[in-house]
């Protein structure tokens, strides 16, 4: 389906209160977020029927609409050219107060923290992925035999970010917890400088890189509150001169003499726990995982394996999780399938999972679990048995020393081939993966074709209510409350 982006905005703007409604714009992957002055205006149901709109989401105290990738670019900034404003940011400062306040209400302590610990990871995900794809190509090459002359360029090319990623994510994350971000930089960079290598704490002979990724953040960390504190107490004619230095100084000095030797240990302890896991209880390890992907992504908890998985890849090369938690993506695929065979008769929905499978079958599963899965209920819970029996069948196999790995995060589905990586050539690691999403597909397509779709369900699709009794609804009679919307 075509969608006209212009048309589309114009035809949005009132259904959300108007210009004057609006505080900011900005958007994500798939969404179009809007922070609004008055959300009680926003029109919910003209907007869900509205040609191009796949769902809606409310989080953070943002309107979130799902216009899917691609299409949520163009739309945005038709958007913001109908309001008046050139940027999001301006629109963002009229705003920022009100958000605020929402975002306090609303957010627990625990959401915020990992929501401020994915700010520092996720501008890094582009970056990693470009590099991702580069090693994978230049591994092709090699094994091949291909181009010998050019490899060697090329695999500087795709690890020159990851030798430097610490110094990255201390800039971010000073940046996100209030700091000079090039001082976080500075003192992350400590810890990929070779010169720590002449150091000993604990007993223990530094390595560079050692603590990685988080030991970089625990840097940056402790170099923004130095930095606040001296801000606060340095006259301000040497405060150009000593805060600067005593940041440096003093966090770099605990980096080297407690951060780097205690992130180092959880480094390992991560990379063990997760070999351990596969390797041990793979296709029980893989079902869980697989299943409740899902209903982490709703509740914003798959922020926290963020960190995780640049620590694995970091460490390891790849991350062995990726390829089992993408299996989630394959079961909500076969689900969406099972709803498009079964409600024949319900055009808008089948439109709107056509114009949403392209970008569930490469990775992008919102449009279709806002679109399709979720109003309905079932499908939903249906779609996470897809995604665990995916999970179950690449967990089997790293039980049986076969390990699937991806060398980015971001990507999943069929975009995720070009990033595989693991302990064996590339015809097991294909061979794996796909056997993966083929289960996922299968198994999310037969549960929701026989239980994710009752009469119920037809009536309600038909309605565009979600069915009494499935969770979706929040209706008693299914004992489950409806899933939260901030996903």
């Amino acid at each position: 389906m075509t969608v006209d982006p212009h048309a589309t905005a114009t035809a949005l703007l009132p259904l959300v209160g108007g210009p004057a409604n609006v505080l900011s714009v900005a958007h994500c992957m798939t969404r179009l977020r809007l922070g609004l002055a008055d959300p009680s205006r926003v029109d919910e149901e003209a907007l869900r029927a509205l040609p191009g709109v796949l769902g809606l989401v409310v989080a953070d105290g943002t309107y979130q609409v799902v216009l899917g990738p691609g299409v949520v670019t163009t739309v945005t900034a038709a958007f913001e050219e109908l309001v008046g404003r050139s940027t999001a940011e301006e629109l963002a400062a009229r705003g920022a107060e009100l958000r605020e306040e929402r975002r306090r209400r609303n957010a627990t302590p625990f959401k915020t923290a990992l929501r401020r610990v994915a700010a520092v990871f996720v501008p890094l995900i582009p970056a990693l992925i470009g590099c991702g794809v580069l090693a994978g190509v230049n591994g092709l090459l090699v094994n091949a035999g291909w181009l010998p002359w050019l490899t060697p360029a090329v695999a500087a090319v795709a690890s020159g970010f990851m030798a430097l990623i610490a110094v990255f994510v201390g800039y971010n994350t000073a940046k996100e917890f209030g700091g000079t971000p090039v001082l976080g930089g500075a003192v992350a960079a400590i810890v990929v400088h070779p010169g720590v290598a002449k150091v000993t704490a604990f007993g223990v002979t530094l390595a560079p890189g050692q603590g990685g990724v988080l030991g970089a953040l625990a840097a940056a960390l402790l170099a923004a509150y130095v930095e606040r504190w001296c801000r606060g107490r340095v006259p301000g004619t040497l405060d150009v001169l000593l805060t600067p230095t005593l940041t440096v100084l003093v966090a770099g000095l605990a980096t080297l003499y407690g951060l780097m030797y205690a992130a180092g240990a959880v480094s390992s302890a991560i990379g063990t726990a997760a070999n351990w896991l596969l390797a041990t209880t793979g296709a029980f390890a893989g079902l869980v995982l697989g299943g409740l992907f899902l209903p982490l992504v709703m509740l914003g908890l798959h922020q926290a394996l963020i960190p995780i998985h640049t620590t694995l890849i970091e460490q390891q090369g790849y991350t062995v999780l990726l390829p089992i938690l993408a299996m989630a993506g394959a079961g909500q695929v076969g689900a969406s399938l099972a709803v498009y065979v079964r409600l024949r008769h319900d055009v808008s929905l089948r439109t709107t999972i056509r114009s949403a499978l392209p970008a569930g079958l490469l990775g992008v599963g919102e449009p279709l679990i806002y679109g399709v899965s979720l109003p309905l209920g079932r499908p939903f819970l249906t779609a996470c048995v897809g995604g665990a029996a995916g999970g179950a069948f690449v967990g089997f196999f790293a039980m049986l020393g076969d390990k699937v790995g991806a060398t980015a995060i971001g990507p999943s589905g069929w975009a995720l081939f070009p990033l595989l990586a693991g302990n064996q050539g590339w015809g097991p690691l294909l061979a794996i993966y796909g056997g993966g999403l083929l289960t996922g597909y299968a198994v999310g397509f037969a549960v929701t074709y026989v239980f994710g779709v009752t009469d119920r369900t037809a009536r309600s699709a038909a309605s565009g209510d979600p069915a009494p009794g499935d969770p979706a609804s929040g209706d008693p009679a299914s004992g489950d409350p409806a899933p939260s919307r901030s996903g």
